[in-house]
């Protein structure tokens, strides 16, 4: 007995029992692991979800393709799955399977005599019902002298009649035979000779006249055609000349659109440039340096925002509108003094716009 452990419910569980009897029918007869002659699939009873794997598909395709005869023992007598429908024979428990596959040699050799019996019994039967109806035809049957007198006495008519009908056959093939030798004298012979010569020489003049007229029809036919070719080919050329005419005067036109398109355009994205210059001028600190104001970098080349970030020492480099200085800071950063507000005066001054900080650039 071998057994192959496999999961019987759970994920997983419906592949392995479906390998598992693929695996039994790979098995080679007489190889090293001997080949089972009956599998059981069995399980203990459960619940719908637990029996669920052998209602799987791969289940029963598994049962129904094997070749070696399968039990179908799962659950208990009240369960019932698909693998059921697709084995060689159910069993409505593990053991009782067993006892299918295991059966008492007592009890088989008592059924195999009762089968021995019945057998012996159906066959006597059918051997007897078959004499009987043998007896039963063989008395509808009539003698042989019956079924012989009829075929005996159409031959005695036919050899009878036999000896006349050859001599009126051999009358009549002789009488058709000096009928077609009185035709055949000499002299028709000749008359047909002649008269088939005449035919043939008249046939090859009308063969020589049909030539000669198939001849000229052809001749005009190609003259023709040569003529229409040829009115063809010159109203061709001068349709080509005339649509190659057309396409020059297309194209240069065209062309002057497009010079003029491109023209145009090159105006266009030349303001465009001009526009973005101008924008990108006006923006860069550059001018801002124009005017007289400088930018403050750090070794990093990072631009400074205020004094308060500068160390005693750190090296700087200053870029003019000109060009750049490189210095080191000598001290720590001084607040200038602020000018002294001059008092307000019992006459209003005239408002002056509050000036606005625009902040850094940089």
């Amino acid at each position: 007995m071998l057994v192959w452990p496999v999961r019987v419910q759970g994920d997983g569980s419906a592949e392995q029992v479906a390998a598992a009897i693929h695996g039994f029918n790979a098995l080679e007869v007489g190889g090293k692991i001997p080949r089972p002659d009956l599998l059981i699939v069995a399980r203990g009873g459960g619940s719908l979800e637990d029996l669920w794997s052998f209602n799987e598909e791969i289940v029963v395709r598994a049962a129904a393709e094997s070749m070696i005869p399968l039990i179908s023992a799962v659950g208990h007598e009240t369960d019932i799955t698909l693998i059921d429908f697709a084995a060689d024979k159910r069993a409505p428990t593990p053991t009782a399977a067993a006892e299918m596959a295991v059966p008492v040699r007592a009890e088989l050799l008592v059924e195999i005599g009762t089968f021995e019996r019945r057998m012996m019994l159906c066959w006597q039967r059918g051997q007897e019902s078959r004499r009987n109806e043998l007896r039963a035809a063989a008395r509808a049957l009539p003698n042989a002298g019956d079924l012989l007198a009829i075929p005996r006495q159409r031959l005695d008519n036919a050899a009878a009649t036999l000896p006349r009908a050859l001599r009126a056959n051999t009358h009549a093939h002789h009488r058709r035979f000096v009928e077609a030798g009185s035709g055949l004298t000499l002299r028709v012979l000749r008359a047909q000779i002649a008269h088939a010569a005449q035919r043939q020489i008249v046939c090859g003049e009308r063969l020589k006249l049909s030539a000669r007229a198939l001849l000229r029809q052809r001749r005009d036919r190609f003259a023709n055609l040569d003529l229409r070719l040829a009115a063809s080919k010159s109203a061709n050329a001068q349709a080509q000349r005339n649509a190659v005419t057309r396409d020059r005067e297309r194209m240069l036109r065209l062309t002057e659109r497009a010079r003029r398109a491109l023209a145009t355009l090159l105006q266009r994205q030349q303001a465009r440039v001009d526009a973005s210059h101008k924008l990108l001028a006006a923006l860069s600190y550059r001018s801002v340096l124009a005017r007289g104001f400088a930018l403050i970098r750090d070794e990093h080349g990072l631009a400074l925002h205020a004094a308060a970030s500068i160390d005693a020492g750190a090296r700087l480099s200053i870029e003019f509108a000109d060009g750049r200085v490189g210095v080191t800071a000598d001290g720590t950063p001084t607040t200038p003094a602020r000018a002294p507000q001059p008092a307000a005066s019992k006459t209003a001054a005239p408002k002056r716009k509050a000036k606005i900080d625009q902040g850094s650039l940089f």
